[in-house]
């Protein structure tokens, strides 16, 4: 990278450097021996003590520099310092005053900048003399351990600033101890100025991604109601979301900057989602109503407002982990279609919400490290431009840094991001010291890029972390406000980044798989992950093809799939792993709401009956697409149907449960083994089988003679009833052939016999013997007669819909 170069001319040599620094101590030897031969004194006493830099020395005071304005200062400006020292040893310091020094020559090069960040101690040399008595502020004594104040306000005229180029400023506090008697600086902190008064005659371009990105934090679960209320796994969004928290601070410092948007639609459904109705579990598992829709609503109103007329670039949903999939996801058949899907999610989800056309053709791996399968993951779904970063191809050849666009192959961009500065605010930016000096050395690094090829148009990009914090966000802020104000920078949008005619000297050769750093490798999904999330989503396949509206699982559920390969599980992975279990222990909790009710051992007397077995829906929507299949594990036995097994259609609605009716045939006594199992239309099992014994009873011997007997009984009573009545109709027909009877006894005869005729007047059999009552009876009612003892018992019950009993009888 170009942070390596440095001004032709503007450095010595490191030979001749050396040279000079013998040539000096060779020349300083008869001075030193003469010092030593000096009686006691303040010299004596600091050599006899040591060096400036070693402890106890500029070290016993640590100053603070809290603000410094205006951060990028011209001419006809003042600029002020103030910040805070403190004590750290165990004497008081006395005499003590804060100054203001400026280094004698300018910084020449980016890596100068680096390691005058990281120089520690003072140096008369390099950190040059006081500006002057008028512009120090005094103290009388700072006790032990405690911070004092100080505010210097000076004309930039008179720091005595050269060419254009970036000079060290240094604050420092001389005095003395008891211990050292003497006035000299105890203490030193340093920063940057970036002096360029005229202006560039080229500016760069500056692109400055500004991410709203957070951890997952909405489950796959929803309220069993209509509404399907929302689940969230804490409140802790609605945390960051108020006035002050991390999400509320990147808005607000954000609003207003000319930066790219950088988005994770995920971030926008749940915060969606909390303006209406939601859950949030608690600790103990408990399900509680979320009460801060309010909260949500105004963080949803201000975001739109603020990315009017502004670039978005719309991640994939939950910011997949891209390199998680390229290293092991692309092992597990069907990982990689859920990257797509994230893609084609991710505009829809941005344009609902905040009604701005998202850009959605960019990529973004995790620090900007890539190699080519993560590039070739990142173009499969759907991407041609990935947000790379300049520690992962290297420029080390050249003197500048280069432009950020670099064709990589294939059609693909790798629009490359200056590590240096992506990285300016990555530290503890709570305290305003350290705030203030990442920002002087943000911008900086800025102006000497623009040094560096001062008549070359370039395009720079920023792309920070991914989370920045509230103060970094402030930080952030502070320094963009800055730049955007420079005579050297120029604000651009990523996209227009991405147009810029490449380098030609740029490097666009992806680094291979070994140069992927090792600690970012340590910290993806493992192969087991995306194994575990394919199984998921098979089950969820097999589950909505037998819902009447698949979209109320599909769109909660593939979601929570597309979480589960989130990056802001990188050094969580107790907690990725507790997600992926809970996504799919809920699924299964609802795929067991269709199920089949078991059932007990089924007594079958007779050759055939039908056996009724009972889906249950518990769910709130109707099952459909589905068949119930009754198999006989012993069909010499026991058939279904005409078969072995046979099939019916299932469609049962919500909250409902339907039985479902099998005709079987027995051929042999004994237990017969049936199955019933669901299947899905395609030929997918569905849920558990259930097993249940089916108890066959041929008609016994005994049985048969009772049934014959009763046969022969209604048999003959028909016989009897028939022969009776041709007796009587032969002799009717006898008298009246010869003549009949005369008088009264006559007529009193023929009504006897009419009245024989029609009703149970005759008691005569065919032998002339008296019928007993009983037999008459029978005789005269036949099929139709009440039962009796002696009948045999029905071999079946009423039909009923709910779970069999033990030892059921099964409908004919």
């Amino acid at each position: 990278m170009a942070e390596a170069a440095d001004f032709q001319g503007m450095s010595p040599s490191p030979a001749r450097r050396w040279l000079r620094r013998t040539g000096a101590l060779i020349a300083g030897a008869p001075l030193l021996a003469g010092l030593l031969q000096l009686p006691a004194g303040p010299m004596a006493h600091a050599a006899e003590k040591g060096s400036p830099t070693d402890a106890g020395g500029s070290r016993t005071v640590s100053v603070s520099l809290d603000s410094l304005t205006p951060s990028a200062p011209s001419d006809g400006d003042t600029l002020t310092v103030s910040g805070t020292v403190t004590n750290n040893s165990k004497q008081a310091v006395t005499g003590a005053h804060v100054g203001l020094r400026v280094s004698p020559t300018r910084l020449t090069s980016r890596s100068a900048i680096d390691d005058a960040a990281d120089r520690t101690g003072f140096q008369q040399s390099a950190d040059g003399a006081e500006i002057g008595d008028k512009y120090t502020e005094k103290f009388d004594k700072l006790p032990p351990g405690i911070a004092q104040a100080f505010n210097i306000s000076v004309p930039v005229k008179d720091l005595d600033l050269g060419s254009d180029g970036v000079y060290q400023l240094g604050v420092s506090l001389s005095g003395q101890t008891a211990a050292e008697p003497y006035e000299h600086v105890l203490g030193i902190q340093r920063t940057f100025l970036p002096w360029q008064p005229d202006g560039a005659s080229v500016r760069t371009k500056t692109t400055y991604l500004w991410p709203l990105i957070s951890p997952v934090h909405m489950t796959a679960e929803t309220l069993p109601n209509q509404q399907q209320t929302p689940v969230f796994q804490n409140d802790d969004l609605a945390q960051e979301l108020s006035p002050g928290g991390r999400l509320s601070q990147l808005l607000s410092q954000g609003s207003g900057l000319d930066v790219t948007w950088v988005i994770d639609p995920d971030l926008l459904a749940s915060v969606d989602a909390m303006t209406g109705t939601y859950s949030v579990k608690g600790e103990s598992g408990s399900v509680t109503p979320g009460k801060n829709q309010g909260v949500a609503k105004q963080w949803l109103a201000d975001l739109e407002k603020a990315v009017q007329n502004k670039e978005v670039v719309a991640l994939p949903f939950a910011d997949p982990d891209l390199a998680s999939f390229a290293h092991d996801g692309k092992n597990v058949t069907g990982s990689l279609s859920h990257l797509k899907d994230a893609t084609d999610v991710a505009g829809s989800t941005v344009e609902t919400i905040l009604h701005v056309k998202p850009e959605t053709d960019f990529a973004w791996p995790v620090n900007g490290a890539i190699d080519p399968s993560i590039v070739k993951v990142a173009t499969s779904a759907g991407a041609d431009k990935v947000i790379a970063r300049s520690d992962s191809l290297q420029d080390n050849q050249l003197s500048y840094t280069p432009t950020a666009a670099r064709p990589i192959g294939g059609g693909t961009t790798a629009v490359v991001a200056d590590a240096g500065l992506s990285t300016a605010f990555e530290g503890d930016m709570t305290s305003a010291g350290g705030s203030t000096l990442a920002v002087q050395k943000f911008l900086a690094q800025s102006l000497m890029i623009n040094l560096q090829e001062p008549d070359k148009e370039r395009s720079i990009v920023v792309a920070p972390q991914r989370m920045p914090s509230g103060s970094q966000a402030q930080s952030m802020a502070q320094a963009l406000t800055a730049l955007q104000s420079t005579r050297w920078s120029q604000s651009a949008g990523l996209s227009e980044a991405a147009k810029v005619r490449p380098d030609p000297s740029a490097t666009t050769k992806v680094p291979s798989a070994y140069r992927y750093p090792s600690s970012l490798r340590k910290a993806e999904l493992p192969q087991s992950a995306f194994q575990q999330i394919e199984d998921t989503q098979d089950k969820l396949d097999n589950f909505k093809v037998i819902l009447n509206d698949p979209s109320r699982v599909a769109t909660p559920f593939g979601r929570a799939i597309d979480r589960a390969t989130s990056t802001s599980w990188r050094g969580h992975t107790t907690q990725a792993s507790v997600f992926r279990l809970d996504v799919g222990s809920y699924l299964q909790l609802l795929t067991n709401q269709v199920r089949l009710i078991d059932k007990s051992e089924t007594k079958l007397s007779g050759r055939s009956a039908t056996i009724p077995v009972t889906v249950q829906n518990n769910l709130m929507q109707g099952v459909d697409h589905l068949v119930l299949r009754l198999t006989s594990q012993q069909p010499t036995r026991l058939k279904v149907g005409n078969g072995p097994y046979y099939e019916q259609p299932i469609t049962v609605s919500g909250g409902h449960s339907q039985s479902v009716k099998f005709t079987t045939t027995a051929n042999a006594n004994g237990r017969a083994a049936v199955v019933a199992q669901l299947f899905t239309q395609d030929g997918q099992a569905y849920g558990p089988p259930i097993t249940f014994d089916v108890n066959v009873t041929e008609i016994t011997p005994t049985v048969m003679l009772v049934i014959a007997g009763g046969v022969l009984l209604l048999v003959l009573a028909g016989f009897r009833m028939y022969t009776q009545r041709k007796r009587i109709a032969a002799r009717q027909a006898e008298e009246e052939c010869e003549g009949g009877p005369q008088g009264p006894d006559a007529d009193s005869e023929q009504r006897g016999l009419n009245k024989g005729a029609d009703g149970p007047v005759d008691t005569w059999d065919t032998e002339g013997s008296a019928m007993a009552p009983e037999q008459e009876s029978e005789a005269e009612t036949g099929a139709d007669a009440p039962e009796q003892p002696s009948d045999p018992t029905p071999d079946t019950a009423p039909e009923s819909a709910d779970p069999s009993g033990a030892g059921e009888r099964v409908d004919r």
